[in-house]
């Protein structure tokens, strides 16, 4: 029986909720959780300890966190580091993929996780660990550690691995010489193959293309502004600048909030008034001047100079990093909802 340790955040790990997402690293000598459903399902693998970390501090002090984490796993027997399911939570799927690539890259053990094709977590490191394609939400936490255990179980007994459409992990853009043969399955040539798909396609039935193109999706590019001097313009920023005490409580990475926050009457932005979010660089400078972020002291002496006119009373704030597109697309409309509602006619779009 090969020995494996799950991974699970403050929530699934039984600590607590939200108030808890600051929770520090710490390894139980026990399964915890949904390891029950996995052990209940292996016949190969069992999990005996779990290790269990807060989603924001995973996020906020993410080489501190792993440093932890892979100090308690110091001396440590396991075979296999299973993580989640972390469905399409962001800040969960983040911190499954960041521990999972540090345990593989330490232990050189295999690391299998599962989450949702939503979660920002599948782009990020869908490459270099096993992700299976899993639920929107927690009811579908029995499937996906299903999952997970079947493809575990397969790695303890030293079965071979089909590609990752057949096992239902994400494709990691590792490409092998498979005989079908080797996976019991008749062999069918190329050029059968591309027939077959072409007749398919002609018929408008589905097909599978073995090649498949990545989807982009493009945005008309607005008219220019004629006169900038005579139209009313908005700061909005994926930086995550926001007021020192974070009043909507935007997350710091995957974030599904955005706020909108008072600029009437500065000249600047000043610290510690209003001070970055953000996960995703290095906070210093702009919690020591949130201008270099969101630079309302250079738009004002532009404003002072007439070479810029009206400037929206509020400026709008969100964090990018581990954002999902979807989330992403819904926060910009509504955002941009809220613009044409006051009058603005262009943005100044700063990121990081």
């Amino acid at each position: 029986m090969k020995k494996a340790i799950l991974y699970l955040n403050q929530f699934f790990g039984q600590i607590g909720g939200e108030d808890k997402a600051d929770f520090e690293p710490t390894l139980e000598d026990k399964p915890v959780g949904s390891a029950g459903i996995f052990n209940g399902i292996a016949k190969n693998v069992k999990i005996e300890q779990t290790l269990i970390c807060g989603d924001n501090f995973m996020a906020s002090h993410t080489d501190e966190a792993i440093a932890q984490c892979l100090k308690l796993l110091e001396g440590r027997k396991f075979d296999i580091f299973i993580a989640g399911p972390a469905f399409n939570a962001g800040r969960y799927g983040n911190a499954c993929g960041q521990i999972c690539k540090a345990v593989q890259e330490k232990f050189k053990v295999p690391a299998i996780t599962s989450m949702n094709e939503e979660n920002p977590g599948v782009e990020m490191f869908k490459r270099e660990i096993y992700i299976f394609q899993g639920g929107n939400r927690a009811t579908a936490i029995k499937q996906d550690m299903a999952a997970m255990a079947a493809f575990a179980d397969k790695i303890a007994s030293g079965a071979p691995l089909l590609p990752a459409a057949m096992e239902g992990y994400f494709p990691r853009g590792i490409r092998h010489e498979v005989f079908l043969e080797d996976l019991g399955m008749e062999p069918v040539m190329a050029c059968d193959r591309a027939v077959e798909m072409l007749l398919l396609k002609l018929k408008g039935d589905g097909y599978l293309t073995e090649l498949p193109i990545p989807k982009q999706d493009l945005v008309p590019i607005a008219p220019a502004v004629q006169d900038i001097r005579k139209i009313k313009i908005a700061l909005v920023t994926s930086g995550g600048i926001v007021p020192k005490d974070n009043p909507d409580r935007i997350e710091s990475a995957s974030a599904t909030k955005w706020g909108k926050y008072s600029i009437a009457g500065l000249d600047k932005l000043t610290a510690p008034e209003f001070k970055t979010i953000h996960a995703g660089y290095d906070p210093e400078q702009a919690d020591k001047n949130p201008n270099v972020v969101e630079p309302l002291d250079a738009i004002r002496a532009l404003q002072k100079e007439g070479r810029l006119g009206e400037v929206d009373d509020y400026f709008y704030t969100t964090v990018g990093t581990g954002t999902t597109q979807g989330e992403a697309a819904r926060m910009g409309r509504e955002i941009a909802a809220e613009l044409k509602d006051r009058g603005v006619e262009a943005v100044i779009l700063t990121a990081t």
